[in-house]
């Protein structure tokens, strides 16, 4: 017998992303609710708010990760889980992270007027600080969880103010006592899904509605310095300059030659520089700027790395400048479960809708969490692909299937008693 799909209440989802909105609500109507701040906290008094009055059990972790679970007949069964986070840029927007927390809140209620009993428990989890806008590292709750870096190192990170995530966490009563990390006795999941916004414009473009995420960039972040001579504008030929802005003029154009020549994954940025003496008759005698390559596999940012040292030696002789490049962020491609992935494109078909295969060019939660459980993601749309800036936005249409797919995926995982 077929069982048709289950649907989501879009009203009552949209509802809930319009109230959570309110809290650090901007002028141009996006967000910005920095991670562990008041604002943050009255954020997550509501969504735990929204999850007691479901039922759900609510356990805080030692690194302020939140974790709010619907009971399922085997107890001793690992939870199917969800989640996202719900701490923003400074100017950030409305569905960013918090989407996938609501949208899990909205899968239990939804669950709970069915009155559907699952096997497995049922968990929404709010990660802390995956922005990283006033605490590095970023995506620290889930790092922490995953053991990316170990909670001592999260606790003493400090913000500009030199508050640190222990002080903030204890300022908003979120300093919870349990196990922070796998490694430590925190709790591991049967399976872990994560809905979100695409934050780029690839679905958009294709006119699709859905995306089955298959994994995650790698990535690999430069600090490059370099060293030339200061001199006068006027007096000193052109061949005999040692000019570090030429250098790294022509060290940028090769950053975006190289992603080029690595499609259709291959992402290069130069997104900070800076000069030395920054005057307007000076030949500049040193120029720092950032690098950041992407990759879907591992070989290929390798390859990518071996290109912008080569092409560095070369620019170096050219133009009589040292040129150091230091590698400061390191993080491996993700390939999320084939078996969840093939879930999601499932739920999608039941619902009417091929997802459309993609991978995440940035980082999420659900990255960390692959590294503990089989995970994957599901994506929607975002308006012209804009993220991290107030006026993001995605169709209530979009928002509503998503919850959809995540609804019927999470219930094939968890297994339905009734």
């Amino acid at each position: 017998m077929t069982t048709s799909p289950l649907r989501t209440n879009s009203a009552r989802l949209n509802e809930s992303l319009m109230s959570l909105a309110q809290l650090g609500k901007t002028a141009k109507g996006g967000v910005c609710r920095l991670a562990l701040t008041e604002l943050d906290k009255q954020a997550r008094d509501l969504v735990v708010s929204w999850a007691k009055a479901e039922g759900c059990a609510i356990r805080v972790d030692q690194i302020g990760n939140i974790f709010m679970r619907r009971a399922g007949r085997r107890t001793n069964r690992g939870a199917v889980a969800t989640g996202s986070h719900i701490d923003t840029q400074p100017t950030g927007g409305k569905f960013d992270g918090n989407y996938g927390v609501l949208a899990g809140i909205e899968v239990i209620r939804r669950l709970n007027e069915l009155n559907i009993e699952t096997d497995a428990p049922i968990e929404v989890c709010v990660w802390t600080n995956e922005e990283g806008s006033r605490f590095v590292p970023v995506m620290m709750g889930s790092g922490v969880y995953a053991g990316a870096f170990t909670l001592a190192h999260a606790l003493e990170a400090k913000d500009r103010d030199g508050i640190s995530v222990s002080e903030a966490l204890s300022a908003i009563g979120y300093n919870g006592a349990s196990p922070a990390s796998v490694s430590d006795g925190a709790p591991t999941f049967d399976a872990y899904f994560e809905a979100h916004i695409e934050q780029g414009p690839v679905l958009e473009t294709a006119e699709r509605p859905l995306g089955a995420v298959t994994g995650a960039l790698g990535q690999r972040w430069y600090d490059v310095t370099i060293t030339g001579m200061e001199a006068h504008a006027g007096p000193t030929p052109m061949s005999l300059r040692k000019d570090a802005m030429q250098a790294a003029a022509q060290l940028v154009t090769a950053t975006r030659d190289i992603a080029m020549a690595h499609q259709p994954h291959g992402r290069g940025t130069v997104g900070s520089m800076d000069m030395f003496p920054n005057s307007r008759n000076v030949i500049p005698g040193r120029v720092r700027f950032t690098v950041d390559f992407r990759h879907a596999e591992d070989a290929t940012l390798l390859a990518m790395d071996a290109a912008l040292r080569a092409r560095a030696a070369e620019i170096s002789q050219q133009c009589h400048c040292s040129i150091e490049i230091q590698q400061v962020v390191y993080f491996a491609p993700t390939h999320f479960d084939a078996a969840l992935v093939q879930s999601v494109r499932t739920a999608a078909a039941a619902l009417g809708h091929e997802a459309m295969d993609i991978v995440s060019g940035a980082g999420h939660d659900a990255v960390y969490a692959q590294r503990t459980a089989p995970s994957a993601m599901i994506f929607i749309p975002c308006k012209d692909g804009i993220s991290h800036n107030e006026i993001e936005d995605a169709r209530g249409e979009h928002l509503s299937l998503g919850a959809d797919v995540l609804l019927n995926a999470m219930l094939a995982r968890a297994g339905r008693s009734s």
